[in-house]
């Protein structure tokens, strides 16, 4: 349900909006339990999401670090050859 709750910060380019509001629906959908919330909670459900996501935005923007940024391709790759050893490879299909 959470994968899509994945490191944002120090990533040249820098995480999106989209990317941010991605993640705070994922935390949001986790933490009630609902994939999609009923009528009645919509509103407090979105609310939740908004917020986090410009909680989120401020916390990026205030956190500093001496690293070098990282690559998303190198970090793609890297996840893809986790995956591969953890599951094994899907090529044979």
């Amino acid at each position: 349900m959470c994968r899509n709750i994945r490191t944002l910060f120090n990533f040249d380019p820098p995480a999106t909006e989209e990317e941010i509001h991605a993640a705070s629906l994922q935390y949001v959908r986790k933490i009630t339990g609902y994939n999609k919330p009923s009528k009645v909670n919509e509103e407090a459900f979105n609310r939740a999401i908004n917020e986090i996501t410009m909680v989120t935005i401020n916390l990026l923007n205030a956190m500093e670090t001496s690293s070098e940024p990282r690559n998303r391709e190198v970090e793609a790759e890297r996840a893809r050859i986790r995956s591969a050893k953890r599951f094994g490879s899907n090529s044979e299909e």
